[in-house]
């Protein structure tokens, strides 16, 4: 059994040597240990820090791509260099190296296949109240839309078993938290939660400049991966809302209409008519995005195949 650790790095030269110095050599279940660094564009000597920290392999993007990306060029990377589990970190050093046995637990006892690393947002001194409060918003959205019973669904400490890394695949560029709980939710891969610990900080956060641009972000990023990954709810929701008040403005003509005065309410009539019209076409819309959808699961799937196969054909070349 493999066990790669990968951090997505920009520009992390400060903070990579105590991060790497945290990592483990050894952990219980695994016979190899392994470290990979995603250097996502980076401008200062975070590749050569790592090299020089013993990181057993670099993988260079050579422009900035995102989080988002460099997570996922991680992922394959890893699964090309033949992991049978991934646990994807933080450069910052921001989760304990030492959870990373307790995180992988879950999936050596056959739990689970992604277990995400839960803070404990209560008791971090330097998270404002405002910041505890839409973390434990954001995750319960999450839980909703996916299914799945994650407590910190913001959080980049986790463990990934190589069948779901392979069936993973991140369209937002700006983070992969949210949406790659969403889609394992919509792929029915067993997800938990596992109680983790966090040092002090070593920087402020680079995703976000505030807290207002982190709550619009995060949102955005919410509503988007619904629409990606449950466009028939989506779009069913919002088709109801838009019909309901062409419903009302209808039956407001129907009355005056039975009552005898159906000329004076003759807006009520085109209002409500047009506002049906309209959530009826945004209900077709969302059948017609369910399909694309289920296409992009059967992709999906055909894709982590085929990726699988790649890997094994690799391995018995070189064997």
């Amino acid at each position: 059994m493999k066990l790669i650790i990968q951090i997505p790095c920009h520009n992390e030269e400060a903070q990579l040597p105590e991060t790497l110095g945290d990592l483990p050599r050894e952990v219980d279940g695994f016979d190899t240990v392994e470290w990979l660094i995603i250097d996502d564009g980076s401008t200062d000597r975070t590749v050569e820090v790592a090299r020089e920290h013993g990181a057993d392999h670099v993988l260079s993007l050579g422009h900035n791509h995102g989080l988002a990306a460099a997570f996922m060029a991680g992922i394959e990377r890893a699964l090309r260099l033949g992991a049978d589990v991934i646990v994807n970190t933080d450069g910052d050093n921001q989760y304990r190296a030492d959870c990373i046995p307790a995180l992988c637990r879950p999936i050596l006892e056959g739990r689970a296949q992604i277990a995400v690393g839960a803070r404990p947002i209560a008791a971090i001194a330097h998270f404002s109240p405002l910041k505890r409060f839409l973390q434990k918003l954001g995750s319960r959205v999450v839980r909703l839309a996916s299914g799945a019973d994650v407590e910190d669904a913001p959080s980049g400490f986790r463990a990934i078993h190589r069948n779901a890394a392979a069936r993973l695949y991140v369209f937002n560029r700006w983070t992969y938290t949210l949406e790659t709980i969403i889609q394992a939710g919509q792929l029915r891969i067993p997800t938990v939660s596992v109680p983790i610990e966090v040092n002090p900080p070593t920087r402020p956060s680079r995703l976000f400049r505030s807290t207002a641009q982190y709550v619009l972000r995060s949102a955005f990023t919410i509503l988007r991966i619904a629409t990606v990954y449950r466009p028939a709810r989506t779009f069913g929701v919002l088709g109801a809302l838009t019909m309901l008040p062409g419903l009302a403005a209808f039956a407001r003509f129907l009355v005056y209409a039975l009552g005898g005065d159906p000329e004076g309410k003759l807006q009520s009539l085109v209002i409500g008519s047009g506002l049906i019209a309209a959530g009826a076409a945004v209900i077709v819309g969302g059948m017609l995005a369910d399909l694309v959808a289920a296409n992009r699961m059967l992709l999906s799937e055909i894709r982590a195949r085929q990726l699988l196969a790649d890997i094994e054909r690799e391995r018995g070349r070189e064997g």
